[in-house]
């Protein structure tokens, strides 16, 4: 069949046709395996997924790698052989970085999958979510770098350049740290935050006076989602660096003041029985604190402020306003003169009499 044809040519041809048979049948071995798995595991959602997200870069690694045995066991003589062996080795570099991204972020959704925020256990939940995002992004990170250094590594002049920049790594070295100071910063202080947990996935924090939630953090920075939907980009190192406000650190209840101005001749009694009966009907309440208190008096009204709690920061919020809501509608109703007034004494004091101006010469008229 290949008498006619140029022996180095036929004997590439014959090599690279066996290569893609035995990298198709291993490909096929492994296709067979993973559907094997699928029929396994089929009542196994979190399993499952993980296979998905895994298997098309499985496949292709499986491939590249029955390729690349071919290539090194073909003999050296067969024409483009070392050309091929560099680009397959190339190819199957990245395709193992590939594979092993996908693993890496498929581990990491499993573990949050494995322990939902169900009640309970939302602490524990999003304290682990929050670890879990931050060491695999990181391990991302760490996996892309190391595949693209070994890719680059496999052409000659590269690996002669590494070579010689060894002998001048210590300048290098400060010349790369003061330029990649920001990065190196905040890359060490997300770690120092997946260790040390300052807040978690979904935590409320005040930053800056503004009411927002913990919605992605990043190698770098953190996303915060504030209550009108805008989102804020805050560097990691901020953190590290300033303090701020979390508002669900341990437990998630909260207490939140309602403050009313009142006439003086209100009664409290009253007041104080209408709240709490407001509070008992409304279910946000989790009857810890429940309080009605005279913390100020001014020179025209006294301060009452209402103190309840409520089991999150969302459900305080919501309950202040329906308790203030609720205040001011009883107090028109109930005690409408015993709202703020302005006080005013006009006294009646005598005026004195104006003297009567002395006539000048010349004003009188003639006799």
């Amino acid at each position: 069949m290949f008498e006619g044809i140029d022996p180095a040519v036929s004997a590439w041809v014959m090599t690279t046709a066996t290569a893609l048979i035995a990298a198709l049948a291993a490909t096929a071995g492994y296709a067979l395996l993973i559907k094997l798995g699928y029929r396994l595991i089929q009542r196994r959602a979190i399993a499952r997924d993980f296979l998905e997200q895994c298997d098309t870069a499985g496949g292709v690694a499986i491939f590249l790698l029955t390729l690349q045995a071919v290539w090194h066991a073909a003999d050296d003589g067969v024409p483009w052989i070392a050309a091929t062996r560099h680009m397959n080795s190339l190819a199957l570099i990245l395709a193992l970085t590939w594979a092993a991204l996908k693993a890496t972020a498929a581990i990491g959704d499993v573990i949050v999958r494995l322990n939902p925020a169900v009640d309970g256990r939302h602490h524990a939940a999003r304290k682990l979510e929050t670890q879990a995002r931050f060491l695999t992004r990181g391990l991302t990170v760490l996996i892309a770098i190391i595949g693209i250094s070994a890719a680059l590594m496999t052409f000659p002049s590269i690996r002669q350049l590494g070579t010689s920049l060894l002998a001048s790594a210590g300048i290098g070295g400060i010349i790369l740290g003061f330029a990649a100071r920001p990065v190196l910063t905040n890359l060490l202080a997300g770690l120092q935050i997946a260790l040390s947990q300052p807040f978690r996935i979904e935590d409320v924090l005040k930053f800056k006076d503004e009411w927002c939630w913990v919605e992605e953090v990043t190698t770098t920075y953190v996303v915060l989602r504030t209550w009108d939907l805008r989102r804020l980009v805050v560097p990691l190192q901020w953190f590290i660096e300033n303090p701020f406000e979390n508002w669900t650190r341990r437990p998630t209840s909260l207490m939140g003041p309602v403050f009313m101005w009142l006439d003086y001749r209100m009664p409290v009694a009253p007041l104080r029985a209408a709240f709490e009966r407001m509070l008992e009907a409304d279910a946000a309440w989790d009857r810890t604190i429940g309080t009605t208190q005279v913390v100020e008096a001014g020179e025209h009204a006294m301060q009452v402020r209402f103190l309840m709690s409520a089991g999150d920061s969302v459900e305080l919020w919501h309950l202040r306003c329906r308790m203030r809501e609720a205040l001011l509608d009883f107090i028109q109703r109930e005690y409408p003169d015993y709202l703020p007034n302005v006080r005013a004494r006009l006294s009646e004091a005598p005026v004195p009499a104006a003297a009567t101006p002395a006539a000048e010469v010349g004003d009188r008229p003639p006799d």
